[in-house]
């Protein structure tokens, strides 16, 4: 009978994956991004980002993983604004939260080719985005069309960067976040499967292996041999760890099968099995491949729609550089 009841149970799952997926682009009817926004004004823009994207992976493989994560850190602040490439006192790039963000340079590749070809015409935003897309792709993700006409930000703040998860919030706090942003429960789980490739730095775990809540001990929803393992690579907080040990550089399901032995590197990670609100989902892509890659390009699809549609004209613009407003 439990056998029986857990099957019911990933159906219904299933059901609850495809339903969104199927119906995913319903919003897009008020939507004011466009998939042909780029048509007439820069036609060689996602040939440009192509270009670059796969140039600059060729040299250095871990800027994909970097990219998708500076994409998730710019949407959820202030909405996909390019905020987050603001380079002054005070931005969110300065924030302590943001110090391991990579992948700043190839954007600013990228729109030094835009702008030769096509000035004044297309946003940092609007470049992030499609260059989080091409990075999936290159390291085996899915495919999604990205919808132009985000506009750039003039904003950024510091202390908004708190925002972003660090990986020891509690599931209500993520499921509040992504609520916040038009996104759900499902989104949440599969938006973390992103953690299938790159790395941590190991100054964000050190508390689950040695003083786990003030108890100076270990986390013990760690299985041990993980454990050992990461004490082992962890020894200073300097150091990085990969998220997924079995599989770190392909994009596959085995951050799910992971998080089912607990093996998730982050807190948040592991509590994603452990919370009854998500476990289903993480045992539902842990057996389904095809329905994760098909689910992470519809909720990568939303994460890049999240706009702050309190900004005006007079607080976003076409950066001409993406590091400062005009």
């Amino acid at each position: 009978m439990e056998m029986r009841g857990r099957k019911m149970m990933m159906v219904m799952v299933m059901m609850m994956v495809f339903t969104v997926v199927v119906r995913g682009n319903e919003y897009e009817y008020d939507d004011p991004l466009s998939f042909s926004y780029y048509h007439g004004s820069c036609p060689e823009l996602e040939s440009i980002i192509h270009h670059k994207v796969h140039q600059w992976l060729k040299n250095d493989s871990t800027l994909a993983p970097a990219l998708m994560r500076l994409h998730f850190h710019d949407c959820v602040v202030r909405g996909c604004d390019a905020s987050i490439l603001l380079n002054h006192q005070g931005s969110e790039r300065s924030a302590a939260a943001s110090k391991t963000l990579r992948g700043f340079e190839l954007i600013d590749d990228i729109k030094a080719e835009v702008e030769k070809r096509c000035p004044k015409t297309v946003s940092c935003a609007d470049i992030l985005t499609a260059a989080a897309r091409d990075a999936t792709v290159a390291v085996g993700g899915p495919f999604w069309m990205v919808p132009y006409g985000r506009k750039d930000g003039r904003i950024s703040v510091a202390k908004e960067a708190e925002y972003v998860p660090m990986g020891h919030e509690r599931i209500t706090d993520l499921i509040e976040l992504f609520q916040s942003k038009g996104l759900n429960v499902l989104d949440l789980v599969v938006l973390s499967g992103a953690h299938t490739i790159g790395r941590s730095s190991c100054e964000s775990l050190q508390y689950r292996l040695f003083n786990y809540k003030g108890t100076r001990k270990p986390d013990p929803s760690i299985d041990p041999n993980y454990l050992n393992f990461l004490r082992r690579k962890c020894r200073w907080a300097s150091e990085y760890v990969e998220l997924d040990a079995v599989t770190p550089k392909a994009f596959d399901v085995q951050y799910y099968k992971n998080l089912q032995k607990k093996m998730g590197l982050l807190s948040t990670d592991q509590m994603l099995y452990s919370d009854s609100r998500t476990a289903s989902l993480v045992s539902a892509f842990a057996s389904q491949s095809a329905v994760f890659h098909h689910q992470f390009a519809a909720s990568m699809l939303k994460l890049g729609k999240i706009q702050d549609y309190l900004a005006d004209d007079q607080h976003s613009e076409i950066r001409l550089n993406c590091n400062c407003v005009n």
